[in-house]
């Protein structure tokens, strides 16, 4: 369930600290759907336990209005909910890629679930517009510059096992590096909506430069995927013009 594009955290009644700590127990280890599916199969619920589930639809937003975490309501087309949005998109292909690049035995899935967890620390960062938000807002939902360096030094170690880019290349080179590149695009399109709440002064401009850098790892990444599958980049070839006709 994507909190901030259908429904708003506020709207749910759910605090993002409870957001961030599920997002957290998510990320930091990937455990078994089996012994989970299991467990939770085996384990009666308690009436209590069942009360506690909000419905996924709570029709305050009916009017055109989501709030942000800070307890704004603003319009849905609002520039802060189209970055989230456009950051859900974002999230949501690279899902597909990670089921299309499994498929294929790539060993850096792990990388991409870890990349679709930042981009959940970027929402977070992106609902909570500074202008309006509390330190205790702040501290819950501060984006790490550790996150732009970690995807720096990845793309440094792939780049150093690829060929020299010599000539633009068009998005190709199997499933797995058609996919990527259709990620990188979305990313470039989530950085732009991204762009005009930094200069705004309501994103901080770490969450930028993270997209901007994810475009670049998501092009270094489909690229070391073409390779890995002994794929054939295809090259991009200026059209000759027409010859001219005689007299």
């Amino acid at each position: 369930m994507v909190l901030w594009s259908r429904v708003s955290w506020m709207d749910l009644g759910l605090g993002l600290g409870r957001l961030v700590s599920a997002r957290g127990l998510r990320c930091s280890r990937r455990q078994s759907r089996g012994s989970q599916q299991g467990e939770s199969a085996e384990r009666p619920q308690s009436s209590s336990e069942t009360t506690k589930i909000p419905k996924i639809y709570t029709k305050t937003g009916d009017k055109g209005f989501s709030s942000t975490f800070t307890g704004e309501r603003r319009l849905k087309n609002d520039q802060v909910f189209e970055a989230l949005g456009t950051t859900d998109e974002l999230s949501s292909a690279i899902g597909f890629a990670i089921e299309v690049i499994t498929e294929k035995g790539h060993t850096f899935v792990d990388e991409l679930e870890q990349v679709q967890c930042r981009l959940q620390d970027a929402g977070a960062a992106i609902a909570t517009p500074l202008p309006s938000a509390r330190e205790a807002h702040l501290k819950r939902t501060a984006f790490s510059e550790d996150a732009v360096l970690d995807l720096e030094r990845r793309i440094d170690v792939y780049t150093g096992q690829l060929p020299p880019l010599t000539a633009f290349i068009l998005p190709s080179g199997g499933q797995s590096s058609a996919v990527l590149h259709l990620c990188r695009a979305v990313c470039r399109r989530a950085e732009r909506s991204v762009v005009p709440l930094v200069q705004a002064g309501q994103t901080d401009a770490s969450v930028a430069r993270f997209l901007n850098r994810l475009s670049d790892y998501l092009f270094t990444l489909a690229r070391y995927a073409a390779m890995k599958e002994g794929k054939e980049e295809k090259i991009y070839r200026r059209r000759d013009p027409a010859p001219k006709a005689g007299p």
